[in-house]
């Protein structure tokens, strides 16, 4: 009996459905129903912050879930990681996207992995209501002064953390020595490739206190907060069978105390998976309006009753 997995971040779990005569085609206009559903559903913010690991801006898919959440969201800033693309080929999806401006971190190579250095690409795009100074890059990171609408100024880093061992303590290092931030205004967002904690995984190899040892170091030794985000306890899956399905929480934000108190209701979300193993995280640094909607929970169980199918 075959098994297909299918994941939405607002409801916190796998949507399991065991194959039946009919079943996967009941579950795919379920699943159509509900990401229409999503599409319709609008934040309403003073300003957002998109940062989502794509990987590849190439797939269409991927670009039409791109677009569908800067309906939904808005964002002022987007963040892209493992872009797998180079400048001119983003450059147009970013003016399909009406964005304004733009900094990359290119690929030297779309296949061949990190052969040349750098992993998969990064962008960063901004609207004209803000102002952004990249202060400094590298290949797993963007570091920036920014300013919205004139008011005055903090620092965001955009990262996308090394998925490898060997190079992760020599990143974390390198984030540890970048600012001072119990003194500065400091947001750090985007895939980070470390789980926290046992609470943060689901399946697979067990929470290893050792891989992430470096990664607190980080944290700890900066101050930084980490950000709650509503909507989803995971924003990675393996995208596998029931059997072999492994969620984890790799994508985050931290900010400094500064930050935090500049900012206090800073509003954390999730977007549906929809093109990408990682799910979208938005942040809304100063909170959302009270026209903001709670977002749809799809709820596994619901496959289970006899009147699903005829309902669809």
């Amino acid at each position: 009996m075959n098994v297909g997995a299918h994941w939405v971040p607002g409801s916190k779990i796998l949507l399991y459905f065991l194959g039946s005569e009919g079943g996967s085609e009941v579950l795919a206009q379920v699943l159509f129903l509900f990401r229409s559903f999503l599409v319709l559903v609008r934040f309403v913010g003073v300003m957002a912050i998109l940062a989502w690991n794509v990987r590849g801006l190439g797939n269409k898919d991927t670009n039409r879930a791109l677009r569908k959440s800067i309906q939904k969201f808005q964002p002022d800033i987007i963040f892209l990681s493992e872009t797998k693309q180079k400048k001119g080929f983003l450059e147009k999806v970013k003016t399909k996207m009406k964005m304004a401006h733009s900094f990359y971190v290119e690929p030297c190579r779309i296949t061949g992995g990190l052969a040349c250095g750098i992993p998969r690409g990064l962008a960063l795009w901004w609207s004209n209501d803000t102002q952004i100074t990249v202060l400094r890059s590298g290949k797993h990171f963007i570091d920036a002064e920014i300013s919205i609408k004139g008011e005055s100024e903090w620092f965001g880093s955009f990262i996308y953390g090394p998925p490898y061992k060997e190079e992760k303590r020599e990143f974390w290092e390198m984030m540890t020595q970048m600012r001072d931030a119990s003194e500065e205004c400091w947001l750090v967002i985007g895939d980070t490739n470390v789980v926290a904690s046992q609470e943060e995984k689901l399946g697979g190899i067990p929470f290893n206190l050792n891989d992430a040892r470096v990664y607190f170091d980080f944290i700890d030794g900066k101050g930084l907060i980490e950000l709650p985000i509503s909507s989803g306890s995971f924003t990675w899956l393996n995208q596998r069978s029931e059997e072999e399905a492994i969620l984890e929480k790799l994508d985050r934000a931290l900010c400094s105390v500064e930050w935090s108190v500049r900012f206090p209701k800073a509003v954390g979300l999730l977007d549906v998976a929809i093109g990408s193993a990682h799910a979208p995280v938005i942040i809304y640094p100063y909170g959302l309006s009270k026209k903001y909607k709670r977002d749809f929970k799809f709820e596994s169980k619901w496959l289970l009753e006899e009147e699903c199918k005829s309902t669809v």
